[in-house]
């Protein structure tokens, strides 16, 4: 069953936001991730508007999707980001029916 990796973030710092931006969509490959969105258009329909940026990633299976998050690699390069360069929440859903 499909997973999906959807995070909302906030820049800060471009430049060094850009080396972790850089890095991660090799990441992601490895572990069998498609970026479906990436910081396009968007209307906030509800909740704060702290946030500038939204990502969707599907990923075969919701173990592939936490594997990649907790990955070395990804933490690496997350560490640009998590620096100060922005602010981001992340969550890992697994798709599926609705209701079970």
């Amino acid at each position: 069953m499909p997973a999906y990796w959807v995070a909302r973030s906030k820049i800060n710092d471009p430049v060094e936001y850009k080396k972790y931006t850089d890095l991660v969509p090799g990441i992601i490959a490895k572990y069998g991730g498609k970026v479906l969105a990436r910081g396009g258009k968007f209307q906030l329909m509800e909740g704060p508007d702290k946030f500038q940026r939204f990502v969707v990633i599907e990923f075969p299976t919701f173990e592939q999707g936490v594997a990649c998050f907790t990955s070395d690699e990804y933490g690496k390069a997350a560490a640009f980001r998590r620096s100060g360069a922005g602010e981001v929440e992340t969550i890992i859903v697994e798709g599926g029916e609705a209701t079970r």
